[in-house]
C-alpha cells in the first residue's frame, strides 16, 4: 500500500522530467503521470481499510507514537499514513523441556534448579499464555512484539529457581510438588500482569533428580514393597495355623466325645457285627472265637 504510493510519486517526479521538448520520451510523460496519480489514488485508499483477523488486535502507530485504542478484528477504514501491528491475543504456549525437539527452543532447554538440600533438579515446564487485549498496545510501546524472548523466558525461568530453594528434591519429585506449582503460578502470574500478559496456567511436565537420588527412592519403595508383601505372607501363615489348631482342637474333642461315650458292651456289639459281615464275605473260610473276650482269628482265602 505505501509502496504504491512511493512509486506513484516516482512516476509523477519521472512524468515532469520527461516533459522536456529536447527529451525524446517527452511523449511518455502523460502516461507517467496518469499512471503515477491512479498508483497514488490506489495507494491511498487500499491503505485507508485495514482487516484485522479473529484472534488478533491491531495496535495503531503514527510517525512512532503508539496509540493507546487497538483494533479488534473486523474491516476498519483508518488514516492511510497510520502503520498498524497485529498482536496475537489466543492462548499461546512455551516449552522448556529437556528433549531436544519438544521445546520451543532446539537442544535442551529444560530448567536447572538447586534445591534445599543442596542437588540439582532438572524441571520440564509449559507455560500457557495470552496478551490482553487492552493492554497490547503498552507492550508494543514498553516491549515490542517480541515479548516471548524478553519476558515469558525469562520471568519463568527465574521464578522457578527462586521458588525450588525453598524444597529437598524428593519433595519436589514427590509430596510438595503441587504446593511448589502453585507457588511458582501465583508468582509468575503476578509478573504477568505488571506486563500486560495473562498466565492461564503452569504445566510442570516431568522433574527428574539426580542418578544417585532415583536410586535411593528406588531402594526405598522396594523395600515396602517386600515389608507389605511380609506382612501378607506373615497373615496367611497365621490363618492357616489357626486352621490347624481348629482342627486338631476338633479332633480332640471327637475323641473325648468318643471315649466317654462307648461301654464295653457296645464295643463287643460292634465287634460281633463286623464278624457276621465277614462271615458272610465269600472269601472267608475260617472263624475261629474265643467265648472269654472279643478276640477272634479270621483265616481267608482270595
Amino acid at each position: 500500500m505505501i509502496l504504491l504510493i512511493i512509486i506513484g510519486v516516482i512516476l509523477l517526479i519521472m512524468s515532469f522530467t520527461l516533459k522536456q521538448d529536447q527529451n525524446p520520451f517527452s511523449k511518455f510523460s502523460s502516461l507517467a503521470r496518469i499512471i503515477g496519480i491512479v498508483l497514488i489514488l490506489l495507494g491511498v485508499f487500499t491503505s485507508a481499510f485495514q482487516q484485522i483477523n479473529a484472534g488478533t488486535v491491531g495496535v495503531k502507530s503514527l510517525y512512532g507514537n503508539v496509540e493507546p485504542d487497538v483494533l479488534d478484528p473486523g474491516l476498519h477504514i483508518i488514516n492511510p499514513l497510520l502503520e498498524v501491528t497485529n498482536f496475537d491475543i489466543q492462548t499461546q504456549n512455551y516449552t522448556m523441556s529437556s528433549a531436544p525437539t519438544e521445546g520451543n527452543q532446539q537442544g535442551d532447554d529444560a530448567i536447572r534448579v538447586l534445591s534445599n538440600d543442596g542437588l540439582e533438579v532438572v524441571i520440564d515446564l509449559t507455560v500457557l499464555y495470552r496478551v490482553s487485549a487492552v493492554d497490547a498496545p503498552t507492550i508494543f510501546k514498553e516491549i515490542g512484539v517480541n515479548y516471548v524472548d524478553k519476558i515469558v523466558r525469562p520471568v519463568t525461568r527465574t521464578r522457578i529457581r527462586d521458588n525450588a530453594v525453598f524444597y529437598d528434591a524428593v519433595a519436589l519429585y514427590s509430596t510438595k510438588r503441587n504446593e511448589f506449582q502453585d507457588g511458582i503460578f501465583k508468582s509468575i502470574e503476578a509478573d504477568f500482569k505488571t506486563r500486560g500478559l495473562v498466565l492461564e496456567s503452569l504445566l510442570i511436565r516431568n522433574i527428574n533428580l539426580p542418578t544417585s537420588v532415583k536410586k535411593t527412592i528406588e531402594s526405598k519403595i522396594n523395600a515396602e514393597q517386600d515389608a507389605q508383601k511380609m506382612v501378607f505372607v506373615l497373615q496367611k501363615e497365621k490363618q492357616e495355623a489357626e486352621r490347624k489348631r481348629v482342627e486338631a482342637q476338633g479332633i480332640a474333642d471327637y475323641q473325648r466325645i468318643i471315649s466317654s461315650g462307648l461301654t464295653n458292651k457296645q464295643l463287643r456289639y460292634e465287634t460281633i457285627k463286623a464278624q457276621k459281615e465277614l462271615a458272610a464275605s465269600a472269601n472267608t473260610k475260617i472263624i475261629f472265637m474265643n467265648g472269654k473276650d472279643d478276640s477272634s482269628i479270621i483265616l481267608s482265602d482270595k
